[in-house]
Formats: C-alpha cells, sequence, structure tokens
C-alpha cells in the first residue's frame, strides 16, 4: 500500500482510453438521451419518492414524541425511521451530491444538505465518495470505502489478521455502525486529513467554513434526533437512546450492504496500485471493480435508488438513476463488444452470498 501525503501524489490514468470503449459509450447514451428527449435529471417519480422517504423517515419521530406506545411499537417506529434514513442517503442525498438530481446547482446543493439528517457532512462525503471513491475504485491506499480500520479486511493488500479469520460472523455487525461513525468521529477525522493532504485547497473549500458547517450541522442533528427525543417523549432515557441507537444500526447495515454488494464481490477486481500513473482508462477501470444486483427488481431499483445498477451509476454518476435500468443495455452491449466485463448477479440473495464468500476468502487467504 502506498501512503499519500499530499494532495499532488495523487495519480491520473495514463491512458484515458485505451480501447475506445469510452468513446463509444458515451456517444451512445448521448444518442439515447437525444432520440428519447429525456431530462437527464429527477423526474415526477423520484420527487415523489422523496418525498415518501422522508414521510418514512421523520414521520415515526413524530409519533414516538406521543405517549401510548407499545414497546414493540416504539421500537418498530425506530426501525421503520432507519429504513427511511438509508432511503434518503442512497435516494436524495446521494444523486444530489453527485449533481445528478437538478441542473440547478443551488437545488443538489439543497438536497444534498439532506445528509445532515445522516449525522454526515456533505464535503467529507463529496471528498471521500465523489473524489476518492469515484475515482479510484477499490485501489487500497486511495479508495477509502475499502478501508475499515483492520476491523475488517475488504481488500487482498491489506494486512491479514488472526481476527480476520471470522470476519464473515462478525463483520455485519460492524455494518450497523457506518452512519454512527459518520455521526461521531469520522466526518472530523476526515476533515483533519483531508486538509493535510491539500483537498480543502483543491476543492476550493475555506476551512473555516468547513469547520464551521460540520460543527453546526452535528449540533442540530444531535439535537433534533437526540435531545428532542430525551426531553420531550415520555419514554425512560434508555428506550430513546437504544432506539436512537437502533436507527443508525438498521441504516448503517442497509447502506454497507448495498455498497459491498456492488465492490466487495467475487467478480469485481482489486487492482494493485504501486504509486505511479494508472494503466488501464477510466471506465475501463470501473467495469472491472464494479458489480450490478438485482437489476430485474423494481423494489431492489426503488428503494436503493438504482444503487443496485452499479456499473451505470459509476460510468455516468452525473446521470440521474431514473435513467439506470432504460441505459443498462446500452452498456451492457458496448462493454461485450470491446470484450470488457459487465459484472453482474442475478438478485439480491446471490449477491449476498457472493459477499460473504468474499469476506470468508478475503479473512483466510494472504
Amino acid at each position: 500500500m502506498v501512503a499519500l501525503q499530499t494532495m499532488s501524489e495523487f495519480p491520473n490514468y495514463k491512458r484515458r482510453d485505451p480501447s475506445g470503449f469510452q468513446r463509444v459509450v458515451n456517444q451512445r447514451i448521448e444518442e439515447y438521451f437525444a432520440n428519447h428527449k429525456q431530462f437527464r435529471g429527477a423526474n415526477a417519480k423520484l420527487w415523489l419518492k422523496a418525498i415518501i422517504l422522508f414521510a418514512v423517515y421523520l414521520g415515526p419521530i413524530y409519533f414516538i414524541l406521543n405517549e401510548g406506545l407499545t414497546v414493540w411499537a416504539f421500537y418498530g417506529l425506530w426501525v421503520i425511521s432507519g429504513l427511511g434514513m438509508a432511503g434518503i442517503g442512497m435516494n436524495v442525498m446521494h444523486d444530489a451530491i453527485h449533481g445528478s438530481w437538478s441542473e440547478k446547482s443551488w437545488l443538489n446543493k439543497l438536497l444534498g444538505s439532506s445528509i445532515y439528517l445522516l449525522g454526515g457532512h456533505p464535503f467529507t462525503w463529496r471528498v471521500q465518495h465523489n473524489f476518492l471513491h469515484h475515482q479510484y475504485t477499490n485501489l487500497k491506499g486511495l479508495d477509502e470505502d475499502v478501508e475499515v480500520r483492520g476491523l475488517v479486511r475488504l481488500h487482498h493488500e491489506e494486512p491479514l489478521k488472526p481476527m480476520h479469520k471470522w470476519q464473515s460472523i462478525y463483520a455485519p455487525l460492524l455494518y450497523g455502525l457506518l452512519t454512527l461513525n459518520w455521526s461521531l468521529t469520522k466526518d472530523i477525522t476526515q476533515m483533519i486529513r483531508y486538509t493535510k493532504l491539500g483537498l480543502l485547497k483543491r476543492f476550493k473549500m475555506a476551512p473555516s467554513k468547513a469547520w464551521r458547517s460540520l460543527i453546526i450541522g452535528k449540533l442540530v442533528y444531535f439535537a433534533v434526533f437526540l435531545i428532542v427525543p430525551l426531553i420531550f417523549a415520555p419514554y425512560a432515557w434508555y428506550l430513546i437512546v437504544t432506539g436512537w441507537l437502533l436507527k443508525h444500526f438498521i441504516a448503517g447495515s442497509v447502506l454497507s450492504f448495498v455498497f459491498q454488494l456492488a465492490h466487495i464481490v467475487g467478480d469485481a477486481e482489486q487492482p494493485s496500485w504501486g504509486g505511479d500513473s494508472l494503466e488501464s482508462g477510466f471506465m475501463e477501470h470501473q467495469l472491472r471493480t464494479t458489480a450490478n444486483f438485482s437489476r430485474k427488481s423494481f423494489f431492489v431499483t426503488w428503494y436503493t435508488g438504482g444503487l443496485n445498477y452499479q456499473v451505470e451509476h459509476h460510468l455516468f454518476p452525473h446521470i440521474s438513476h431514473a435513467h439506470y435500468p432504460k441505459i443498462a443495455s446500452i452498456v451492457k452491449q458496448t462493454a461485450q463488444e470491446f470484450n470488457l466485463p459487465y459484472n453482474e448477479q442475478s438478485n439480491f440473495g446471490v449477491a449476498l452470498i457472493d459477499h460473504f464468500k468474499t469476506l470468508h476468502r478475503l479473512g483466510n487467504v494472504v
């Protein structure tokens, strides 16, 4: 693994389009939108879905502030809220911070701010996800999404520890801590690290503004979703705290598994990087390191915000997920013509089993 020290050390792709795939697939996608006269952003169905998901997330909090709930109903509402929380992250926040929800930057910025409702921060997410993950997918030392502080071995270049032998059993418990980690520590440590790497300067973010929005966002999140229920909900404090933690565990589990099924599976490659320029073309790299799942499932596509079409998302992150089911056939056909991989699993269950097999292999093989 190569440890980055400064912004200048981030590598480039040596050849942008060595096979010609990128030029052809871009041309065909352009022709699709021109022929169908489609707007590339969110359509009316996505706006309706956003309203539903905000209601699913915030509605249970309102009922929790009222008395008369049984214990099962009380915790059930927190579970529903957690599902809504993950849904907002995948459908609204994710598209908006990619700039694919609307042609209007202010609207993308507004909807992208919904990440504050998840306990996160838009700038650190944009650096980690839009830049590091999308630019350097599955590359150890660059893609932070494949690094879990050594607790889970998600990459073959990560040091193998004795405990990793059991990671296919305990990893799901750690997955559930994702959004809780965001809300408590991750954004802060990332902000410190990104400042040292010069990434705030690269993305023209003033440190004072970044820290101010981060601190205010955290304070508002904890005030609204934890302190207010503790003060006004007619239930014991330990019920509120455990319910809030349950909400985070549900949201974190959903978000983690959706990511893992797209990148930590058998067919998704984990190329090595020695510190030099990257040999493959950008789009070819995305094809090799990314996988789809459950493309034929309406519910999975609806709820995950099209993230089961991860190949299309990594090739065209600025196109709304509303269009992924339509353009997938174009991408798959073009990849096959250029003898490039198009990784996909038929359904969620098959992808889940593949992920656990991959976890087991990474936990037992150097």
